[in-house]
């Protein structure tokens, strides 16, 4: 078989096409994703006291991520248009470490999955907790994005060990 046919995002001429999902069935699809942002504990003092001065961040990190996962098909190319069920973004603060934990879960029902909408949720808030922050700490680290589940569709459930 042809490499180039292999590739679902390119046609017979290799020119990058938007997967055809329409003979998918709907069916209920859920994503888990997470991610970390990295800060100092003077950063995560500041977080927790509410002393960053652009605003409560994790609460605006929550709203950040929830526009992120809705508008996902216009950052991603091949992403399709969804009609997401709903969203829900848990940040949290891990004093330990310290770092900010964002985690997505993301449904909807359709006949594509909404892995990308739920990474793109985590990726966004992270990014906004960067943003509130970068004033107090430059040197903060994203990390840690990735996929923890999914349901629905043709390849079932996954769930990361």
């Amino acid at each position: 078989m042809d490499q180039e046919n292999d590739f679902t995002h390119f046609d017979d001429q290799g020119r990058a096409r938007m997967v055809d999902v329409s003979a998918k069935s709907d069916t209920l699809r859920t994503a888990v994703a997470e991610g970390f942002v990295y800060v100092s504990s003077e950063t995560m003092s500041l977080i927790k006291s509410g002393g960053i001065k652009k605003g409560d961040v994790l609460t605006v990190a929550q709203i950040a991520g929830i526009m992120g996962a809705k508008r996902t098909p216009d950052l991603i190319p091949m992403c399709h248009t969804l009609i997401l069920s709903g969203v829900n973004l848990s940040v949290t603060l891990i004093e330990n470490i310290p770092a900010v934990r964002i985690e997505a879960t993301v449904r909807c029902r359709g006949n594509t999955g909404v892995e990308m909408e739920a990474l793109t949720a985590v990726s966004v808030a992270a990014l906004t907790v960067y943003d509130m922050c970068k004033a107090i700490q430059k040197d903060m680290t994203i990390g840690g994005i990735r996929l923890l589940s999914k349901t629905g569709g043709v390849h079932g459930e996954y769930h990361r060990a």
